[in-house]
C-alpha cells in the first residue's frame, strides 16, 4: 500500500481536528475539511453568464438593461459552525470581508448607492465585497423599478400604448457599467486564483515528498540536528504554501499529517528533540486555548467567531502535535471554548431573526397606512399635496426600517409596490382631470402677460400703475398652469411688470433730482422777496413783486417734505401787500394765482377737483350767510337805518359780498386751468 493510502487510513489525533467539537476519525473529518471562500467561489463561478433583465415586460434600450446577477449558491447557514469554519478557515480575505462596514443600503438614494459601489470597487478587494454589491444591487433595482412603474402608469393613463413605452435612466446605465467592471474584476481574480491553487498544490506535494525522505536521514546526533532543522524548514514552507483546490485538500492534508507523525515516531531515537518540540507545541496550544476562552467572553459574537477561525487555523496549520498524554485534554478545552462561541453566535442569529420579524411587522404597518391613503383619495390639489407628503414619509420609513426574513422579502416588496402604485394611479388620474383647467388657466395668464407687455412703456403713469396692480392681483387668483409652461409664462409676466416699475422708479429718481434743484431756486427767491424794500411807487413795487411771483411759479415743484416753503412765501407776500395798500381782493387773487400755479405744476387732477369742490362749497356757504342776513333785515322794517344793530347787519352783508366776489374770482381762475 502506498504512503498516501496509508495516510488516508491513519487515525487523526484530537488536537489536529480543527473544526469539530468532538474527537472523530480521519474518514469523518474528511467530510468537513476546511475550504477557503475563494476556492468555493472559483467552483461556483466556472461560468458567469450575462443576461438581460427586462423589467415589467416594458421595452427599454437593450444597452441599458440590468445585468443578471451571478448564479452563486446561497451562503452557508450561519448557525452551522463547522460549515462556517470550513468556508473561512483558509480565506485570506475573511478579515477584510467582515471588516468592511455595511450601511443601510435600502435607505440610500440611487446616486448614493452608485457612489458607495464606486468606493467599494476602488478601495477593497473584489472578492471581499460580494455581499455589499448584492445588497446595493437589490436596493438599486428596487428603487429603479418603483420609479419605472410610476412612469409607466403615468404613460398609460395619458393614453400611451405599452409597446411604445420607453424609460431611460442615466443612473441605471452608470450602475450597469459599474456592475460590468465588478464582474470583470471578479472573473479575472478567480482565473488567477485557479492558477495559484494548482501551483500551490504542486508546492505542497513536493514538500510531502521532502518530508517522506527525512526519516532516511535520521542517524547520529549530528544528523538528527541537521534533519530536524530541515523538518522545521519544511513546516515553515508548508504554512506559507497557500491554498490548494478544494477537491484535493483532504487527501493532501491527511498525507502531510501522516508523514509528520511518522517523523516524530522516528524521533524516538533522540527523545530530547521530540520532547522539546512537544513542549513548545504544548505551550503554543495552551496560549491558543487561553485566547479562545477570552473570545468566549467577547460581547461581539461576530468578531469572536472571526478570530476563532484564525485560532483554529493556527492550531491546525502552524502548531505541531503534543505528547499523547495531553492531546485529549487540551483538545477538549479548546473544543469547549469553541462550542461556547458557537452557542453565542447561534443565539445572536436567533435574536437577529426576531429583529427581522419586528421589521416585517413595521413594514406591514407602513404598507397598511399607504393602502388606507390610497383607498381615500383627496379631492383637491392641496389635499393631494398633503397625501403625497404623507406617502413619501411612509416610503422613506419603509426603506429605513431594515431587513425582514428572507422568505418574506419578496412578498413584502410586492405588497409595498402594489400599494404605492395604487396611490400613484389615483394621483395621476386626479391631475389628468386637472390638466384641462390648467390649460384654461394658462390662457388667462397669457392674456395678463399681453396686457403687461402692451403697457410696459405706457406714459400715463397713474393709469398704468393702477392697471399693473390690478393684473398682478388677478394673476394670483388664477390657478395652476401646466408645469412645463409655468416658469416660462411667469418670467414673461414678471419681466414686463418689472420693466414698467423700473422705468417708473428711474423717472421718479430723475424728478426727485429736479425737485431738489427747484427747492434751491425757491429758497433763493424767498430770500429775494424778503429783501424787497417798498419804494412808495405803487405800480413799480407791485410789478417787482409780481415778477418774483411769476419766477416762483415757473420754478416748478419742490420735494413733498419741503412744501411748507409755499406758506413761507405767501406769508412774506401778505406783509408786502399790506405795505402796498392793496385791496383785499387784489391781494387774495395775486396769492391765489401762485397757489393755483403750484397745483398745475404738480399735474394733480385730483387736487384740482378737490380745490374746485372746496371753492364751490365756500361760495354756497357765503351766499347762504348773505341770504340769512338779508332775511334778518325783515325784522327791522320799522327801525331807522342809523340804528346800530341795522348798521351792523348791512356791514356784514357788504363784507360777505366782497368775500363772495373773491371766491368767484378764484373759481374763475381755477376753471381756466381745465
Amino acid at each position: 500500500m502506498s504512503e498516501e493510502n496509508k495516510a488516508s487510513k491513519t487515525d487523526k489525533k484530537p488536537e489536529e481536528t480543527v473544526e469539530n467539537t468532538q474527537k472523530i476519525e480521519t474518514e469523518k473529518a474528511a467530510e468537513a475539511t476546511p475550504v477557503s471562500q475563494d476556492q468555493e467561489e472559483v467552483q461556483e463561478n466556472e461560468l458567469i453568464t450575462e443576461s438581460i433583465d427586462v423589467v415589467q415586460n416594458a421595452k427599454t434600450d437593450d444597452s441599458d438593461d440590468f445585468i443578471a446577477e451571478d448564479t452563486d449558491e446561497e451562503d452557508a447557514d450561519p448557525a452551522d459552525l463547522d460549515a462556517a469554519l470550513n468556508e473561512d478557515s483558509e480565506d485570506e480575505t475573511t478579515a477584510e470581508r467582515h471588516s468592511i462596514p455595511k450601511k443601510e443600503y435600502e435607505t440610500l438614494s440611487k446616486e448614493e448607492l452608485i457612489k458607495e459601489f464606486k468606493h467599494l470597487l476602488n478601495n477593497h478587494k473584489v472578492q471581499a465585497i460580494k455581499e455589499h454589491v448584492t445588497e446595493i444591487r437589490a436596493a438599486f433595482i428596487a428603487k429603479f423599478e418603483e420609479e419605472q412603474d410610476e412612469a409607466k402608469d403615468k404613460f398609460l393613463e395619458e393614453g400611451g400604448n405599452i409597446i411604445d413605452f420607453r424609460y431611460y435612466s442615466p443612473l441605471k446605465k452608470e450602475f450597469n457599467s459599474l456592475y460590468f467592471e465588478y464582474r470583470d474584476k471578479r472573473n479575472h481574480y478567480y482565473q488567477n486564483l485557479r492558477k495559484d491553487l494548482n501551483a500551490n498544490l504542486e508546492t505542497r506535494t513536493a514538500l510531502i515528498e521532502e518530508l517522506k525522505e527525512l526519516k532516511n536521514e535520521l542517524g547520529g546526533e549530528e544528523s538528527i540536528n541537521a534533519t530536524f532543522d530541515k523538518f522545521k524548514d519544511i513546516q515553515e514552507r508548508w504554512r506559507n504554501a497557500g491554498n490548494i483546490p478544494r477537491d484535493r485538500y483532504n487527501l493532501v492534508w491527511n498525507n502531510y499529517h501522516h508523514h509528520i507523525e511518522n517523523f516524530y515516531d522516528f524521533l524516538h531515537l533522540n527523545r530530547e528533540f521530540r520532547d522539546k518540540d512537544f513542549k513548545e507545541n504544548l505551550d503554543k496550544k495552551l496560549k491558543l486555548i487561553e485566547q479562545a476562552e477570552e473570545l468566549a467572553q467577547e460581547s461581539d459574537v461576530n468578531r469572536a467567531f472571526k478570530e476563532l477561525q484564525m485560532l483554529h487555523k493556527i492550531w491546525k496549520e502552524e502548531v505541531g502535535p503534543v505528547s499523547r498524554e495531553y492531546r485529549e485534554e487540551i483538545w477538549e478545552k479548546f473544543s469547549a471554548a469553541t462550542h461556547k462561541i458557537h452557542e453565542g453566535r447561534q443565539e445572536y442569529f436567533k435574536n437577529i431573526d426576531k429583529v427581522y420579524e419586528q421589521n416585517l411587522e413595521k413594514k406591514e404597518e407602513v404598507i397598511a397606512a399607504i393602502e388606507k391613503i390610497a383607498a381615500n383619495p383627496a379631492t383637491s390639489h392641496n389635499g393631494w399635496q398633503k397625501q403625497m407628503k404623507e406617502v413619501n414619509a411612509l416610503r422613506e420609513n419603509f426603506f429605513k426600517i431594515g431587513k425582514v426574513p428572507r422568505k418574506a422579502n419578496e412578498p413584502t416588496w410586492k405588497s409595498f409596490k402594489h400599494a404605492t402604485r395604487e396611490f400613484n394611479h389615483n394621483k395621476n388620474s386626479f391631475y389628468k382631470n386637472q390638466k384641462k383647467e390648467q390649460y384654461e388657466n394658462l390662457q388667462k395668464k397669457m392674456e395678463l402677460v399681453k396686457i403687461a407687455e402692451d403697457n410696459k412703456d405706457n406714459e400715463d403713469v397713474k393709469v398704468t400703475i393702477d392697471l399693473m396692480k390690478r393684473i398682478q392681483s388677478d394673476w394670483k387668483k388664477v390657478g395652476h398652469v401646466p408645469r412645463k409652461d409655468s416658469d416660462k409664462v411667469w418670467k414673461r409676466f414678471k419681466k414686463a411688470c418689472n420693466h414698467f416699475f423700473d422705468r417708473l422708479h428711474a423717472d421718479k429718481k430723475e424728478v426727485l433730482e429736479e425737485e431738489k434743484g427747484n427747492l434751491e431756486e425757491k429758497v433763493a427767491l424767498l430770500d429775494k422777496v424778503k429783501a424787497i424794500e417798498i419804494s412808495g411807487k405803487h405800480e413799480e413795487d407791485l410789478n417787482t413783486i409780481k415778477a418774483i411771483i411769476k419766477e416762483w411759479k415757473n420754478t416748478g415743484r419742490v420735494p413733498h417734505s419741503k412744501k411748507s416753503i409755499e406758506q413761507d412765501f405767501n406769508k412774506v407776500l401778505d406783509g408786502l401787500f399790506k405795505k402796498l395798500d392793496l385791496t383785499r381782493k387784489e391781494a387774495e387773487l395775486i396769492k391765489y394765482d401762485n397757489r393755483v400755479a403750484a397745483m398745475a405744476d404738480e399735474d394733480n387732477a385730483q387736487a384740482l377737483n378737490k380745490e374746485r369742490y372746496f371753492i364751490t362749497k365756500k361760495i354756497d356757504e357765503v351766499k347762504a350767510e348773505i341770504n340769512q342776513l338779508e332775511n334778518n333785515l325783515g325784522f327791522f322794517q320799522h327801525v331807522p337805518d342809523d340804528n346800530p344793530l341795522v348798521k351792523e347787519v348791512h356791514k356784514n352783508i357788504a363784507e360777505h359780498k366782497k368775500t363772495l366776489e373773491i371766491w368767484k374770482a378764484k373759481l374763475k381762475k381755477l376753471k381756466s386751468l381745465y
